[in-house]
């Protein structure tokens, strides 16, 4: 869980001269407030946060929890009130960025330059007309990249902590009905930040080693009316550090190398037809290739491997709504995915799995009540030449129910998930530790919220809260069969949590000032329900979910100066049963940043510096995996 934003709809800035309120990218439910929990973060709030990759700024949701191991190049997760990074489909454009190999999304993969907004649903995001994928995860995050209105050029330098250093050009253009743009970034850093590792009985001093990395990241988009398509490129090589070793860091250091090369391509095309049908097809290709390597002479306590693996994946989908009558919308879709693993892992055949779903829905808006259902049907089908056979098919049926009512500027609403992951091709064919028999882990969601609006002119504020109440069966989890030398991934356990969301923003503007307050709340109480005659786990916490998390953003900006402070609180977490007591400590984190523009006719020249950490906090999101600590950032940009 982590911290602030809202179900803001906007907080754009003065710049853009218009009101939050009327500035909605995606219209939902025919123009009302959406029936699911929702937060966002667009336009001048994502330029104004101290933030670098779409993971930093999703810790500012509430309910959101970051995996991060360390450093620039560490890999960076996001998990939506406990129910794991898995049940959490990230989309960019409207379509799924997928990973069938291990289920998860490395986030820091993912420039905000680009982007017009980030938006997080809790429930599914209401629309007439969208893909049988966007109903298949307990929670969603969308990425919209920005749509150009004018051409321009602009070139970013930055230099920052632990020698790292960072250019980016973003070319945008419109030419009558078309438009679009290229965005193309390297970084290059050292990672080697001093670190001292202190608990009841270590005081370990010492400098990150093996925590280097450098990328190349090149994209491009092309729009036209209802189509649009995105083309991505991203190649790294870093250093895997692993975990600070007591007393022996500067003796013991792992020299893991992990080298990654990611591709992708994609379409859509929409259409609307004699205002009451809507039409849209999706298709995308990706090819993701991970080298990953720890034979090298240094590591004295670490498996010598050298893993390639390969994964292609090619998606499609067709959607299509109806409005039979202005009060009532009814919708359906079809997607197909077929997705194929190559490793040269020993005793590993090639993997295919076919993927497919549909759904039906339904959504009605009468006067001030808003109803939508939806029932999704998911069929999975692997393919392998292994002795020991594919897994058993997979099909499910899962419903969705929500409900809201709305009095003036208030909205109530309920709503209710069942859905449930599939395993992945990890989990069931992994040398050595995947499970054919694996079951899916279903997830039951219950939400119970309510969110205000109140606008004047000069100023406007949103509040919104939400209860919620989590069921998780036949958790997949790794566990040791035959000593410790043996694990197996096995359905093991029942996990129950209940838990509050609370979000609040408010602006205010006058003259050429304006500020804005941007707040979050999140309480849970996430527990193990699995054994009750194990003493030892039976309705004790899970592990890396904090109780209390909290945040605070504000930004204050005149004229083309503005100044963001922003403050995230975690709360302690337990990491292990082992030992309940060894606990990962609560943090305070601070990050402020200060920038400047100014214009000379057709040319702009900007300075921005930012203080990240400014406690020096060297908190963990992992056991024994360090933050930096404080480090700042110094970009310089030039725009036309």
């Amino acid at each position: 869980m982590c911290l602030p934003v809202l179900s803001l709809y906007a907080l754009t800035a003065s710049a853009q001269g218009m009101d939050s309120i009327q500035h909605l990218e995606n219209v939902e439910v025919y123009g009302k407030r959406p029936i699911a929990t929702s937060q966002t973060l667009r336009g001048a709030d994502l330029q104004a946060l101290a933030t670098t990759s779409v993971a930093d700024a999703l810790k500012y949701f509430a309910g959101v929890q970051i995996k991060d191991y360390g450093g620039l190049g560490g890999l960076k997760t996001v998990n939506v009130r406990s129910m794991g990074a898995q049940h959490v489909g990230i989309y960019i454009d409207g379509i799924r960025i997928t990973n069938a190999q291990n289920g998860t999304v490395d986030l820091g993969k993912f420039s905000l330059s680009s982007m017009e907004s980030v938006s997080l649903y809790n429930a599914n995001k209401l629309d007439n007309c969208q893909s049988a994928s966007e109903y298949a995860s307990g929670a969603t995050v969308y990425m919209r990249t920005r749509r150009p209105t004018n051409d321009s050029l602009s070139i970013q330098l930055r230099r920052a902590s632990f020698s790292t250093w960072m250019a980016k050009v973003n070319a945008q253009f419109k030419w009558r009905r078309w438009s679009g743009f290229v965005d193309g970034e390297w970084t290059y850093s050292e990672g080697d930040y001093p670190f001292r590792y202190h608990s009841e009985y270590e005081d370990t001093v010492g400098r990150r080693a093996n925590s280097d990395i450098h990328y190349g990241r090149i994209e491009g988009a092309l729009f036209n009316g209802g189509f649009s398509s995105h083309i991505y490129y991203y190649e790294s090589e870093r250093g895997c550090p692993g975990g600070i070793v007591r007393r022996l860091s500067d003796k013991y250091i792992n020299v893991a190398r992990e080298w990654d090369r990611d591709f992708f391509v994609q379409a859509s095309y929409e259409r609307q037809f004699a205002e009451r049908h809507r039409f849209k097809v999706n298709t995308k290709y990706t090819n993701e290739y991970l080298r990953y390597c720890t034979k090298y002479p240094e590591n004295q306590n670490t498996a010598r491997v050298d893993n390639h693996y390969r994964q292609e994946d090619g998606y499609g989908a067709v959607c299509y709504g109806f409005m039979p009558w202005s009060w009532l919308s009814l919708s359906t879709s079809y997607d197909v995915r077929y997705s194929k693993l190559q490793a040269d892992l020993k005793r590993f055949d090639d993997v295919h799995r076919l993927d497919q779903k549909q759904v039906i829905a339904a959504q009605m808006n009468w006067h001030d009540i808003q109803a939508a259902v939806s029932l999704l049907h998911q069929h999975y089908h692997d393919f392998t030449f292994a002795n020991a056979g594919a897994a058993d098919p997979l099909d499910r049926w899962t419903p969705t129910l929500s409900v809201a009512y709305t009095l003036k500027k208030l909205t109530m609403r309920v709503w209710y998930k069942k859905i449930f992951r599939a395993p992945t091709l990890n989990d069931l064919y992994y040398t050595q530790v995947g499970n054919r028999n694996l079951k899916p882990e279903y997830t039951k969601q219950w939400n119970i919220g309510v969110e205000y609006h109140y606008d004047k002119r000069q100023w406007n504020a949103s509040l919104q809260a939400d209860l919620y109440w989590n069921k998780i069966e036949n958790r997949i989890v790794c566990l040791p069969m035959k000593g410790t030398y043996t694990w197996s991934m096995m359905n093991y356990g029942y996990t129950f949590c209940r838990g509050l969301n609370a979000t609040a923003q408010g602006r205010y503007h006058t003259g050429e000032w304006q500020f804005s307050l941007l707040t979050s709340l999140t309480w849970q109480h996430d527990v193990n329900r699995t054994d009750p005659t194990d003493e030892d786990t039976y309705d004790k916490p899970i592990c890396y979910a904090p109780t209390l998390s909290t945040g605070i953003t504000a930004i204050a900006a005149w004229r083309t100066l503005q100044f963001t402070a922003s403050y995230l609180h975690v709360g302690e977490r337990m990491w292990s049963y082992a030992d309940p007591d060894d606990v990962l400590e609560a943090y305070n984190n601070v990050d402020v940043k200060l920038s400047y523009t100014r214009q000379v006719k057709k040319t702009s020249l900007g300075v921005c510096l930012e203080v990240c950490d400014l406690l020096d906090e060297q908190y963990e999101h992992i056991p024994r995996y360090p933050m930096p600590g404080r480090n700042y950032k110094l970009t310089l940009t030039f725009g036309i």
